[in-house]
């Protein structure tokens, strides 16, 4: 039930953007029941249905550990190691969300052609995944108070436990967040369990479709996926917990000691370990890939205009994205209960879907309801807000937690009406937190395939479906010129985040 005190005008497009995000499962749900529920029942209780379910939460719960750890290393290094080169550390950690899971794996492959299996799979997903970690946990150390960490090592607590007991317990929110980003990624995740050949529900569900466009199992199976992620979602929240990290006053101006030299160099040695398998291996096959003799030479123009091409679907794609997810996260933030948690687990269910179903369905409406915008732009951005809507939300939500409630209510005692309070008092303190949300949705957008590929409008290509065009023939040398383009795409936005967070780091 909808709370008294919460306003229509915030409520209804929180509402709209729910329902955008359940466009697929509609789609599903006619597609599973064409031939019948029995057929659903079956195919659901099938012992090769719930190995498959096995299969890809191991991988899922697998990666979502190992980016964890991962993400919260990276996270530490940036802001509580003492390191120097915070900016390019933090720049460098952020570039793996530019790299497709399928280039990655393919780089892996031909870096070592054995790797296959689950352990590739693993290891490409992880190092594609941890980022998701990493900024949100970043944002959260920065604005925590060092009075905390004072007081326990006045109390005679070390530096490692210190770490364990006062500052994890503070992030864990944030920390909870980014994994069940990295969760349903892994989980939803194609190029890269398909190029280990890791059979996942996903290779399976986009087999389905393709061999002899078997659209009732692929539904069956991709409503399977839905239900995993709920579970995923409900577990997240579960973890969580009520904890909310509130800056206090007396601490405000307070700044730690930089960490000695063994620290530091714990951080670098660490730093380095992730940062050579996660862009050292795709750098370096790329660099091998634009080295080897291509006879019809580099057409530059063909890669200039599908760089431009990805560039305004990722800024277009991010734009909706943000105001979409705005309502749904102040939602959550402002207005918590039963109903606000509902809206915002119906922008998390499709996350776990392959890009596959969440195109054939836009697909399907672009048909039957807006047949004039069916293969142009708009139907493009669409499919990638459904995408990633929970991307942004997550983002969102982060970076509205650090604003004080009591300060936009003396704001309202004032006689500031509910835009201005957004304007002047929560959108200064949350907006690091809405430019990191625009850049990685913009990252995703830039690199994702499966939508873009059945949606794009006639001619138009992008760097990810050139990509995608020639590595289905194996012609590395012209793949490497798009996949080049990719990582300078990626240089704008993590630059953007890089900076920002510099400055504030800075300014305190």
């Amino acid at each position: 039930m909808i709370r008294s005190r919460t306003p229509v005008s915030l409520w209804a497009p929180a509402v709209l953007s729910a329902a955008v995000s359940l466009v697929p499962l509609a789609y599903l749900a006619v597609q599973a029941g064409a031939r019948g529920w029995s057929l659903v029942v079956d195919e659901i209780l099938q012992r090769r249905t719930l190995d498959l379910a096995v299969r890809s939460l191991l991988l899922t719960a697998a990666v979502t550990a190992a980016s964890a750890m991962l993400g919260v290393f990276a996270a530490w290094a940036v802001t509580l190691a003492g390191l120097r080169m915070r900016l390019p550390l933090t720049i460098l950690f952020s570039f793996p969300l530019a790299i497709p899971s399928y280039l990655a794996a393919f780089a892996w492959i031909s870096w070592r052609p054995g790797l296959a299996g689950f352990v590739g799979a693993f290891i490409v997903l992880t190092f594609a995944c941890f980022p998701y970690v990493m900024l949100p946990v970043v944002a959260a150390l920065s604005r925590m108070d060092p009075l905390h960490e004072d007081v326990a090592r006045s109390l005679g607590t070390s530096g490692p436990l210190v770490f364990v007991r006062v500052v994890l317990p503070q992030v864990r929110r944030a920390a909870t967040a980014g994994s069940l980003l990295v969760a349903l990624y892994a989980l939803s995740d194609f190029g890269a369990p398909a190029a280990m050949r890791h059979e996942v529900f996903t290779w399976v569900i986009y087999g389905a479709y393709r061999a002899g466009f078997n659209p009732a199992r692929a539904a069956i199976l991709s409503l399977v996926l839905v239900g995993l992620a709920l579970l995923l979602t409900a577990g997240e929240r579960t973890a969580r917990g009520r904890i909310v990290t509130n800056r206090t006053e007396a601490g405000s101006g307070r700044s730690r000691p930089r960490p000695g030299a063994r620290v530091r160099a714990l951080a670098y040695a660490g730093s380095a370990a992730i940062l050579l398998p996660s862009i050292g291996v795709p750098v370096a096959s790329i660099v091998s890939w634009l080295s080897r003799d291509n006879s019809r030479g580099v057409d530059w123009g063909t890669v200039r205009s599908a760089a431009s091409a990805s560039f305004g679907i990722g800024v277009l794609a991010a734009a909706a994205a943000l105001l979409a997810a705005l309502p749904v996260a102040l939602l959550a933030v402002r207005h918590r209960g039963r109903f606000a948690g509902l809206v915002e687990a119906s922008t998390w269910v499709t996350h776990a879907l392959p890009g596959i179903v969440v195109a054939i369905s836009v697909v399907y409406v672009g048909i039957r309801a807006v047949r004039p915008l069916y293969q142009e732009i708009p139907m493009v951005v669409f499919a990638h807000v459904v995408l990633f809507l929970p991307v942004m939300v997550t983002a969102l939500k982060a970076a509205i937690e650090k604003s004080a409630p009591g300060t936009e209510e003396v704001a309202r005692t004032l006689g500031a009406g509910p835009v201005a309070v957004f304007l002047r008092v929560t959108l200064p303190v949350a907006l690091p937190g809405i430019v990191a949300g625009f850049a990685l949705v913009m990252l995703a957008a830039v690199k994702e395939l499966p939508a873009t590929l059945l949606l794009r409008p006639t001619g138009l290509d992008t760097v990810s479906t050139r990509i995608w065009d020639f590595s289905t023939v194996s012609d590395w040398a012209s793949v490497g010129p798009f996949a080049l383009a990719i990582l300078l795409l990626a240089a704008v936005p993590t630059a953007i985040l890089g900076t920002l967070s510099a400055v504030k780091e800075s300014s305190r």
